[in-house]
């Protein structure tokens, strides 16, 4: 392990009072764009034994987005990237770094150097993709925060993207009632520690759990005897035990955040919102219980989206921003879970 990395663990994983960097970064434009096709419950009940009652009462969603036409995942996580920059005032050529958080990318190399293009970047910055499914965005929030209090750099973008439809089993009413298309962004800029807003990162993995929730490459027979060469891969559509995964993120994701905040030297009674990866409403409501948050301090926009895995938290932020629901210097406690398995929990402060 470097310095450098130890000095990094040391800032984001440790109690204030044990923290050797002396710099911040802070939350300085959110954006984000979802696909024009809305697709109701009541849609999905013309082509899968469902209703709009019996989606609602489960998972809280009623409207979903689905990308149509010329639409993908890059469009979407262009034009959160671009609402994001002109929120903060910067412009892509501004940029150290960009990160793209998505487990659906329109190339299995990575989309991040063609949204970088997109942007009209031009002094060939850094830009990567992360995949850790509906924990990518907060991966993607603890890895900028390294890059920016570690490495020096200035301004960060990080897009939280996925187009969930294109895994999805439209005849399974199981599965493709819950997701939906989006994308969100932030930007993330050096300041002074004093201005901090990253304020501690919990994160955690158990590939165990990984039988649970995925989407798997299909164990296709080789025909060849000899088998080689192989046969062209495709992927599973998203695979999904329900009880589990909500026995998982309501024993886990609680847990994950009080330890967020305590690395922090906050409780729940200096947090303005909780906000939560929007998979299902049962789940935020059990997290809110355990946690004693209030509903009216809870952010939720799972109605309108559905699941948008990597997307789904800087989309809710970015609408809680623009609505003057979330104002300078409110204090948020986020957290991601999803596939993999994978967790995590980030305390922020916005602006």
């Amino acid at each position: 392990m470097t310095f450098l990395t130890c000095i990094l663990l040391s800032y984001l994983y440790f109690p204030k009072k044990y923290r050797l960097v002396n710099k911040g970064c802070k939350l300085v434009g959110c954006g984000s764009a979802v696909p024009s096709l809305s697709v109701s419950n009541d849609d999905l009940a013309k082509i899968v034994d469902t209703s709009d009652e019996w989606i609602s009462v489960r998972t809280g969603i009623r409207n979903r987005r689905v990308i149509s036409g010329k639409e993908n995942l890059r469009n979407l996580a262009v034009e959160a990237a671009k609402k994001a920059l002109k929120m903060a005032n910067v412009e892509p050529d501004d940029l150290d770094l960009i990160l793209l958080c998505t487990s659906t990318p329109e190339d299995i190399f990575g989309d991040a150097p063609k949204v970088q293009r997109e942007l009209g970047c031009t002094k060939s910055q850094l830009a990567h993709d992360i995949t850790a499914a509906c924990s990518g965005f907060v991966l993607g929030l603890f890895s900028a925060s390294c890059y920016i209090k570690g490495g020096g750099f200035r301004n960060v973008l990080v897009i939280g993207a996925d187009v969930m439809s294109r895994f999805v089993d439209w005849t399974n009413r199981g599965t493709c009632i819950l997701f939906g298309d989006a994308a969100g962004a932030v930007v993330l800029q050096a300041c002074d520690a004093e201005e901090d807003g990253l304020l501690s990162f919990d994160l955690h993995s158990d590939g165990e759990g990984a039988r649970h929730l995925g989407a798997p490459i299909n164990d296709n027979e080789n025909g060849s005897v000899l088998e080689f060469p192989p046969n062209r891969s495709s992927y599973a559509c998203v695979q999904m035990n329900g009880k589990e995964v909500f026995r998982f993120a309501v024993r886990c994701v609680p847990q994950s955040i009080e330890s967020a905040l305590e690395k922090a030297g906050l409780t729940t009674s200096n947090i303005d919102w909780l906000l939560l990866h929007q998979a299902n409403q049962r789940i935020i409501d059990a997290v809110a219980t355990r946690l004693e948050f209030p509903p009216e301090k809870v952010i939720s926009n799972l109605a309108n989206y559905g699941n948008t895995s990597a997307a789904s938290i800087p989309l809710a932020l970015d609408e809680a921003v623009r609505s003057g629901k979330v104002k300078p210097g409110h204090a948020i406690a986020a957290a991601g879970f999803g596939a993999g398995l994978t967790w995590g929990s980030a305390v922020i402060r916005w602006g």
